[in-house]
């Protein structure tokens, strides 16, 4: 019998070690103390009744817990108040005086803190924003690679006077650039949707220096744009425009059966030889996208590159869509708290820094799953007594779920398998 138990004691998930501060109260611990209040004050904020670290501190907890509306958030907040108040003096907020401050609050706050935040966790972690080398072909390159992209955020009715995106329709847009090393913002801007992705494409790409590559798609091919990135010794790969019109100076040849076209050429049109003078390179190639092989065109200011690079480099920038995929499977950016233009940005910018917060996490707890599953487990142990990196530390190295092996002969009846009293998760 005794033999028995310790048996099943060995079998046993290792359990986190425990502790007196709630999980949350430990994600919050890596926003310096008092800098929401700071950064407030500096924008004029009032926030003498309601302070701009509960207002933080309670849109976080809606993003990670992925709370539906005001009414959610404020509840758990009024259950769980002794332990909200011990997380830097934050107060549960009435419905009204919550909702208030997302309509008059400046979200330049947010925006503020997001960028503090994003700053102190590189100070005191460096390895948390530094590059990530690439797999591929184009790990040789020693460059700081970027992508930018934009995606657009659906909203009600509520929205048209100011989010007016079709007839019947209204949406915010988050812009960024995102640095696909270390696969985190680099620069971001949110607004209404009405505006095609290349009107930003200047204010995205203004901190970039000579050397840097930057990827993006087709919507950002602005041949005036184009160059004065060339000037500045920035690369970029894009996809080609349907509608470009150029004539083939010069075609080399390769010996990778996946490179159908490697090509110098020049725009044809004189509108577009006038916004963009110099020669540019066209790489036609098959990429695999989804499993199945299809035929892209690129266009990039680079002639050293091999052809194979080009294409791989463009396969790279999907990783912005991997980011905003991430984003909104894990956090509350589909239900919105509140609909007008602040209350929207609040929450976006809030969203951005839960996601940051998680992704230090992830890092210092060396979690190797998929982030979904990091989501979901913090999202379960908010309001727990548990050291958080701990149980991130032993859970982390989970294996995934166990698959069924199917042979000729099953001496089980159906729902009796071999395999069904294993652990799955």
């Amino acid at each position: 019998m005794k033999k028995h138990k310790r048996k099943a004691r060995d079998r046993a998930v290792p359990r986190p070690a425990k502790t007196a501060y709630t999980a949350l109260r430990q994600i919050v611990q890596w926003i310096p103390e008092g800098l929401p209040d700071r950064i407030a004050k500096e924008v004029g904020a009032d926030i003498r009744t309601f302070s701009c670290t509960s207002h933080v501190l309670a849109l976080l907890y809606g993003q990670i817990t992925r709370s539906g509306s005001l009414n959610e958030i404020c509840d758990a907040a009024r259950l769980h108040e002794p332990e909200l108040n011990r997380i830097r003096g934050a107060t549960a907020p009435k419905r009204n005086t919550f909702s208030n401050a997302n309509r008059k609050r400046d979200p330049e706050i947010a925006e503020k803190l997001y960028w503090a935040v994003f700053a102190h966790l590189r100070a005191i972690c460096p390895s948390f924003t530094q590059y990530a080398k690439h797999g591929g072909f184009i790990f040789r390159l020693k460059r700081d690679i970027f992508a930018i992209d934009s995606t657009t955020l659906q909203l009600t009715l509520d929205c048209i006077d100011w989010a007016r995106h079709r007839r019947k329709k209204a949406a915010a847009k988050t812009h960024m650039r995102l640095d696909v090393g270390a696969m985190l913002p680099a620069f971001a801007v949110v607004e209404d949707a009405a505006h095609h992705d290349s009107t930003r494409a200047d204010a995205l790409c203004e901190g970039l220096k000579d050397g840097d590559v930057l990827l993006a798609d087709r919507a950002y091919v602005d041949l005036r744009f184009l160059h004065g990135l060339s000037e500045r010794g920035v690369f970029f790969v894009l996809r080609e425009k349907e509608s470009m019109v150029f004539e083939t100076v010069e075609r080399r040849t390769h010996g990778d059966r996946r490179i159908l076209a490697d090509e110098t050429v020049r725009m044809s049109r004189k509108g577009s030889a006038e916004k963009y003078p110099e020669p540019l390179r066209r790489v036609t190639a098959v990429v695999e996208v989804d499993g199945k092989d299809v035929e892209m065109a690129f266009i990039t200011n680079n002639f050293a590159w091999s052809p194979r690079t080009v294409a791989e480099l463009y396969r790279a920038r999907w990783a912005i869509e991997t980011f905003f995929k991430e984003l909104k499977q894990t956090l509350q950016l589909a239900d919105f708290v509140g609909y007008n233009e602040k209350a929207v940005k609040w929450q976006v910018w809030t969203g951005l820094l839960a996601h940051l917060l998680l992704r230090f996490l992830k890092h210092v707890s060396k979690w190797g799953l998929s982030f979904s599953r990091l989501a979901g487990t913090v999202r379960s142990a908010v309001w727990m007594k548990i050291d958080l990196l701990d149980a991130l530390r032993k859970y982390g190295t989970a294996g995934g779920p166990k698959r069924p092996v199917v042979v000729e002969k099953q001496p089980y009846l159906q729902g009796f398998e071999q395999f069904s009293h294993a652990p799955v998760g």
